[in-house]
């Protein structure tokens, strides 16, 4: 058995909020709360007293109401907290003083800062400016924004206003802006004029011109100066639109009131509209900001991600839990690849939101930041959007940092919440995210619908939770959700992640359940391939699918070599050799091809699916949800996968 690859010291222990929240359930209910795991027990045998409990404990600001949950074994059909009323921009921003709410980097700018006053006072400008535009509550106010903080102030401010807010970052095409804000038909367009990465300027006008005119419900088109970049003819500079020194104040709506309409990756079809309530998205996020990520008042939160990603809404909801935000827009490469270490000592990161991808990329680059860095001040590094391999927890605790509480976290934009995640008081063991998170029943489905653990499976919900979407847009008889959800096992959450629960209850996940590999009828993830490929140094990255092939299934495999590299019958063994080495025979793939670029959706994730699609001549739908669609083209008609 491995050895756990840090464990929290009894000090760290004693101050976590988890902690204090142990013994706030002793307190109010009985009993003896121990462990992680009985805490998890009661979240879900008492389960309205336990969201009633952490309403309380977070200080949320509203009118709670009686009851805590309506119908509580409906899934879909429960309701959570239906007479409460609250708003979500009001608990986000009780702070009104001078320390950062945000702090924020741009490539190649000075970092500045935005205290809470001032974030209240812009905050108010906004919602002002919407109302005597017209904006009621319900409406949608749209943006396609870089990561900047006039994407926080115009989010909080159409939150104030009872408005529903939708992003799309900037990287995104015309094509897929309107395939995403032409469904939900937004009043108002917040738009950058320019955005950088890499040290290029990317003019957005030309782009915001075609969705301007493909958007014919739009009213008003608001545009932020970034860099100085063309105005869109008839649009309205943002300092000409807001109402400075207007008074803050918020309208109190009810719990499930519409607050973000989040969208499917879309590589299947046209995106789905997901529309998420104000309260479920901020008592989830309090309970996993402070429960499960220990964030407290002024620790400063950062996360690399765009405004099209559902991990910016996650850091958004920071500033309820008094914390200050650390925005940073461009690539995280540039000007060297230390950049958001060097981001990290800068302002004192305390929580280090990141990616496989990038802690991969970091330790290929050679980067060790445990002799380069100080990093004194992170305490938590996160790691999601897709599975992180032994090998990257192994990397953080070696060369990034020994003291450090690593969080490999899971859940959806399905959720804008997690299933699973970090507990600061548990030992972190490598390849595990390390708990179910309180409050969600997740188990694990074999092939027959059982229970199982040690096992893999699927990973379901067998009950309600309080981010569960509001609805799908455009769905009024909720047919498109129960169909996303709830066909494979009706009343049951089925999330579509292959895992397995683990002897330390926590979780490994294996990728995609749709993405299994099934040759001669054993299941595979995808993930146990790349994480025994990408640890060869020629591989740069891979992507694995299943090529139907005389009436079974075949794994074929393709790499991304570094550059000068060719595939060659030697490294072809040695990947053969270490797959099989490492995992079974079953694994090893039939064919291994070489490919320049492996296709992403925009927030990073590889696209089994749509590679897997080209190879076998279906057609792909939405070519826009990829960041780099064009890539696809050299997966089509491969000589190596006709024999």
């Amino acid at each position: 058995m491995s050895k756990p690859l840090w464990t929290p010291s009894a000090d760290r222990i004693a101050g976590a909020t988890i902690t204090a929240f142990m013994r706030a359930v002793e307190g109010k209910h009985g009993g003896r709360i121990q462990t992680y795991a009985d805490l998890y027990d009661f979240s879900l045998t008492h389960m309205e007293d336990f969201w009633r409990l952490m309403w309380e404990f977070a200080g949320v600001r509203g009118e709670m109401g009686e009851r805590a949950i309506e119908n509580p074994r409906a899934m879909p059909g429960a309701t959570f907290f239906p007479d409460a009323r609250l708003n979500f921009t009001e608990n986000l921003l009780r702070r009104d003083d001078d320390e950062p709410a945000i702090v924020f980097k741009g490539e190649g700018q000075e970092t500045v800062r935005r205290t809470f006053r001032e974030l209240r006072a812009e905050v108010a400008a906004f919602a002002e400016a919407l109302r005597r535009t017209g904006i009621h509550a319900g409406d949608r106010v749209a943006g396609y924004l870089p990561n900047v903080p006039e994407a926080v102030i115009a989010t909080l401010g159409a939150a104030a206003v009872g408005a529903v807010w939708s992003s799309c970052s900037p990287d995104f095409g015309v094509r897929g802006v309107l395939d995403r804000f032409g469904q939900i038909e937004p009043r108002i367009l917040v738009v950058a004029d320019v955005y950088r990465y890499a040290d290029k300027i990317h003019d957005l006008s030309t782009k915001t011109e075609g969705v301007v005119e493909g958007l014919r419900s739009l009213e008003r088109v608001v545009t932020i100066p970034y860099m100085g970049g063309r105005r869109v003819s008839g649009a309205v500079a943002w300092d000409d639109f807001v109402v400075r020194g207007a008074a803050f104040r918020t309208e109190p709506m009810p719990f499930n009131h519409p607050l973000y309409i989040m969208y499917s990756s879309g590589t299947t079809g046209v995106p789905k509209c997901i529309v998420h309530g104000a309260g479920g998205t901020l008592i989830q996020h309090l309970k996993e900001h402070q429960l499960h990520c220990d964030i407290k008042r002024d620790d400063r939160v950062f996360y690399f991600t765009t405004t099209g990603w559902m991990m910016w809404n996650w850091l958004v909801s920071a500033l309820a839990s008094d914390a200050s935000l650390v925005l940073f827009d461009g690539s995280p490469f540039h000007p060297s690849p230390s950049t958001l270490f060097d981001l990290a000592d800068e302002v004192g990161i305390t929580l280090f939101g990141t990616s496989p991808k990038f802690l991969d990329a970091a330790a290929k680059a050679g980067l060790a930041p445990i002799a380069s860095h100080r990093l004194t001040s992170v305490r938590t590094i996160t790691s999601t959007g897709s599975p992180l391999a032994p090998e990257g927890f192994e990397y953080v605790y070696q060369r990034v940092k020994q003291d450090v509480h690593l969080a490999s976290i899971s859940g959806g934009t399905d959720i804008i919440g997690l299933f699973a995640g970090g507990n600061p008081t548990a030992p972190v063991w490598p390849g595990e995210l390390q708990a179910r998170t309180l409050g969600m029943q997740v188990e694990v489905f074999d092939e027959t619908g059982r229970s199982v653990r040690g096992e893999k499976g699927e990973l379901v919900c067998t009950a309600p939770f309080p981010s569960m979407p509001v609805s799908f847009w455009n769905d009024p008889d909720g047919r498109k959700y129960r169909a996303a959800y709830f066909e494979k096992y009706p009343g049951i959450w089925c999330h579509g992640d292959y895992v397995e629960i683990t002897e330390h209850d926590g979780m490994i996940i294996y990728g995609r359940s749709d993405a299994v590999l099934n040759p001669g009828g054993v299941r595979i993830g995808t993930a146990e391939i790349y994480r025994e490929v990408e640890q060869l140094p020629e591989v740069v990255e891979s992507i694995v699918i299943g090529q139907r092939w005389e009436h079974d299934e075949r794994v074929v495999l393709f790499v991304r070599l570094r550059e000068e590299l060719t595939l060659d019958d030697d490294l072809e063994a040695r990947i053969r050799a270490r797959i099989r080495a490492n995992t079974s025979p079953r694994h090893v793939p039939a064919r291994i091809v070489q490919v320049s670029e492996v296709p992403r959706t925009r927030s990073g994730k590889i696209v089994e699916l749509a590679v897997r699609d080209v190879v076998h001549g279906r057609e792909i739908k939405n070519r826009e949800a990829l960041a780099n669609p064009e890539s696809l083209e050299q997966f089509k008609d491969r000589p190596e996968l006709k024999a």
